[in-house]
């Protein structure tokens, strides 16, 4: 049965603006009549780029914090690629690597702007790859509704126009991109990354040992796939970022929560198609309530916003969810996932909240920044068949305990 998008109504408590209510359904109208409906289908990957000479060690941790495994690496014309995959059925990942240092995009443009993300200013999570019919006709269908393509010889990494691949040029208001394709990313040859290659005895090596570690210590096996990511956007933008990704794939507006402790909103957009999130993941976008601008009027925390002038416009974490279930003693299943990575030496941010008794709830936690993706890795354990998204509690503890880790010290202003 088909997802009622015109007739579902939103959950939450946050309030949104009429020109806001209006645009989503005619964007859910306009998504039916001019095919993209029919023309995108699920999340098909994720793509994140990192500095030269790191994509190792980030393999390494994504061995030992996902379900991600190596299975092939290519040598395009600027970047090295690695793709990687948990289970099939669930979205691949392309990991970037430029060949030089000296390579100069968007990317390294935007990340010099902000006083957090200087230091590594060719590390960022790009954005997705969705499942396409035909790039041609979503080009023509999306272009007539004013979104911008990346074309051949007007990008510095051919790979945005690659052969198969369509992508949109990174959002204003997220900084993301959106991509299409319809090759399959089960046969990463088929993708035309460039010259396969085999890595190295000895990186082979240290991604085994990664390997075994998961597996002998169990985490492996209770490490599901991703539940959801979210973007961390400046309070304005906040309706106009979910209205312009609603209007480039098919998911809807499941809701929003005002985060009243943290001066910030919760907003949540899933895929309908899908009966488990880890086949298509749900996109969140985090926004503050009150800009920093007029905040210090009423001095709230804003650590949203922090982030953002810190970070700039970005993804902020990755979630992955973790097999619900008691592990030992009572313990669940998170518990024994994050103590087992902090005796590996993974720094977490705060502690796991959320209790998980007799009752359907959340278990959650955020790792510390990765020096090599600048991304969080959220470990969310859904108990007792717990059927909403998340809490408002819970998000209120990650969000301040982010925000102590996100601070940039400069004169008077310490945030």
């Amino acid at each position: 049965m088909a997802f009622d998008y015109a007739g579902y109504q939103p959950k939450g408590d946050k309030k949104n603006s009429e020109f806001f209510n209006e645009f989503r359904q005619r964007i859910y109208e306009r998504r039916k009549s001019s095919g993209i409906e029919d023309l995108v289908g699920n999340m098909k990957s994720l793509v994140m780029q990192v500095e030269p000479g790191t994509s190792l060690a980030t393999m390494i941790e994504l061995y030992e914090m996902t379900p991600y495994r190596h299975t092939a690496s290519y040598i395009g014309d600027t970047h090295k690629f690695h793709v990687l995959h948990s289970r099939p059925v669930f979205p691949a990942l392309i990991l970037m690597e430029p060949l030089s240092a000296a390579f100069e995009e968007y990317i390294t443009r935007v990340n010099r702007m902000y006083p957090l993300s200087r230091a590594t200013p060719h590390s960022r999570y790009v954005g997705e790859i969705y499942e396409s019919v035909s790039n041609d006709e979503v080009r023509k269908a999306l272009e007539d509704q004013a979104v911008r393509f990346e074309y051949s010889g007007e990008v510095e990494n051919p790979f945005y126009a690659a052969d198969g691949f369509l992508f949109t040029m990174p959002s204003d208001f997220t900084g993301n991109r959106v991509g299409y394709s319809g090759l399959n990313f089960n046969d990463p040859d088929s993708l035309g990354l460039g010259g396969r290659y085999a890595l190295t005895a000895a990186d082979q090596a240290k991604l085994d040992e990664a390997a075994d570690f998961a597996e002998a210590s169990g985490v492996g096996e209770l490490l599901l796939g991703v539940d959801h990511m979210a973007t961390r956007i400046l309070a304005a933008d906040r309706e106009d970022a979910i209205l312009e990704f609603l209007t480039q794939v098919p998911y809807y507006f499941w809701g929003a929560y005002n985060i009243m402790d943290m001066n910030s909103s919760t907003n949540v957009n899933r895929n309908g198609s899908v009966m488990d999130d880890k086949l298509s993941p749900a996109k969140v976008f985090t926004a503050n309530n009150t800009p920093s601008f007029v905040n210090s009027f009423e001095n709230k925390p804003m650590p949203t916003e922090t982030f953002v002038r810190n970070y700039g416009r970005r993804m902020h974490h990755i979630a992955i969810e973790v097999q619900d279930g008691d592990h030992a003693a009572g313990e669940k299943n998170v518990d024994f996932v994050v103590g087992t990575l902090k005796e590996k030496g993974v720094d977490f941010l705060a502690h796991v909240v959320g209790e998980c008794k007799d009752e359907p709830n959340l278990k959650q936690i955020f790792s510390k920044h990765s020096k090599n993706t600048i991304l969080i890795t959220e470990y969310v354990e859904r108990c007792h068949g717990f059927d909403g998204f998340f809490t408002k509690d819970n998000v209120a503890a990650l969000t301040e305990a982010a925000g102590q880790d996100e601070q940039f010290k400069h004169g008077q202003v310490f945030d």
